[in-house]
């Protein structure tokens, strides 16, 4: 089965994840970077000249196709869970929910290029509005705030282990 963490940008997704998979001895597979491979362009190209939608799209197909691939740690992106058919995919998988506040959040990705919903203005708005959906989705919830990657992982390992 494979683990999927969700949260919002900067709740140490990809950090936590490549560590886990190690733990795990299993691949780590981000779904922006999978998604940018299959493209041969940045998630923030996409974003640019097709628009939000057409890259949601994209991002679910993307989603299927991991979660359909071998066992592996799979970081989805913030919005991934936004889209109804997606969360419904996530069924098959145990999802980890990376809980950071707002206010962690920005000081993390401040500044970094490579997302293009920072530059939204409205952006608390969308934070609280995925809030709810990756509650429904996790299995297990973790706050991020203030703690180590590999303290994280330790809590991962152990309520994962709880979960079989």
């Amino acid at each position: 089965m494979a683990v999927v963490l969700i949260g919002f940008m900067g709740a140490g997704k990809t950090t936590v994840g490549t560590l886990l998979a190690e733990a795990l001895q299993r691949p780590f597979l981000d779904s922006d970077q999978y998604l940018e491979q299959q493209l041969g362009r940045a998630v923030r190209e996409v974003f640019a000249t097709d628009g939000e939608a057409r890259f949601r799209q994209l991002e679910h197909e993307a989603v299927l196709a991991l979660l359909a691939g071998p066992d592996a740690v799979i970081a989805l992106g913030g919005g991934a869970v936004g889209d109804e058919r997606t969360r419904a995919a996530l069924g098959q998988a145990a999802v980890v929910y990376l809980r950071v506040s707002y206010p962690e959040s920005m000081s993390r990705v401040h500044g970094d290029q490579f997302r293009p919903l920072l530059h939204r203005p409205e952006l608390d708005q969308v934070y609280l509005e995925r809030l709810p959906l990756y509650e429904e989705l996790a299995a297990v919830t973790l706050d991020t705030d203030g703690r180590a990657p590999s303290e994280l992982v330790e809590d991962i390992l152990e309520m994962l282990g709880k979960l079989d």
